[in-house]
């Protein structure tokens, strides 16, 4: 049981670092829209770079962000049933989700996202748009970083889950307030 609980403290402070580096590109589309914006109504021009970076920007928010917001109960969920169980209830659902459906769906994203990732990489693809951003391969393989965190985030859940099965309710996934 402590090797479980190592493991959902590694995993969520990795995922808790990640989380609080990323939140900061959501400064960064602001600030790149808003240049965006600025170039082509104040100034009447444009570049078609500066308008892919926030979209990318904006991407790489919710693809690598998504284990820290997996932490922090931040995903779809039914709270009207989920809110009223019982922490071993809670813990019980966690794991078959994570089994049945989280774990599942990463590895088919990243099963059928590799053919187009490694083609982009060994291409060194660059955007389709005449000035456009390069390593269009950075993004895309954005998608296994997405595979990766919320599969690792996983692994917490369920490592989770079973402490709590086994009577570690310290460890029980609450309820979300939002």
């Amino acid at each position: 049981m402590d090797f479980l609980a190592h493991v959902v403290r590694v995993v969520d402070a990795v995922n808790e670092f990640i989380g609080r580096v990323v939140m900061w590109l959501s400064l960064g589309v602001v600030l790149v829209c808003f240049a965006t914006v600025y170039l082509r109504y104040a100034l009447e021009t444009g570049r078609p770079w500066i308008q892919e970076l926030y979209v990318w920007q904006h991407a790489i928010v919710f693809l690598v962000g998504a284990g820290y917001t997996l932490l922090h109960g931040g995903h779809v969920r039914v709270d009207l049933f989920y809110g009223e169980m019982s922490d071993r209830r809670r813990a019980l659902v966690d794991i078959f989700g994570t089994l049945v459906l989280l774990w599942p769906f990463a590895l088919v994203i990243a099963y059928e996202s590799t053919p187009m990732v490694v083609l982009s990489w060994t291409n060194n693809e660059v955007s389709q748009q005449p000035g456009g951003m390069p390593a269009v391969w950075f993004l895309k393989a954005m998608l296994h970083v997405f595979c990766a965190v919320i599969f690792i985030q996983g692994m917490a859940v369920v490592a989770r889950g079973l402490l709590v099965l086994g009577g570690r309710t310290q460890y029980a996934q609450q309820a979300s307030t939002h």
